[in-house]
């Protein structure tokens, strides 16, 4: 089945259903995967992950064996 044929489908099922649940679900699902997850991020963690990239784009970085050891 192609992506148009499915979407048509789609669209049948939505408009068919009186169920609130489903709809709802539906709903809930599409606005999440079209959402952006820095936009979810808090202020704090918006600034670590650009410190940490900042690091690397510096070349300060630490090996996943050096983590591991210090962790151990």
């Amino acid at each position: 089945m192609d992506i148009q044929k499915s979407k048509i489908e789609l669209v049948k099922i939505i408009l068919n259903s009186e169920n609130d649940s489903f709809i709802k679900k539906v709903t809930d699902f599409i606005k999440n995967e079209a959402s952006d997850f820095w936009n979810d991020l808090s202020s704090v963690e918006k600034a670590e992950i650009k410190k940490g990239i900042d690091q690397l784009n510096k070349g300060q970085r630490t090996s996943y064996k050096e983590v591991l050891k210090k962790i151990s």
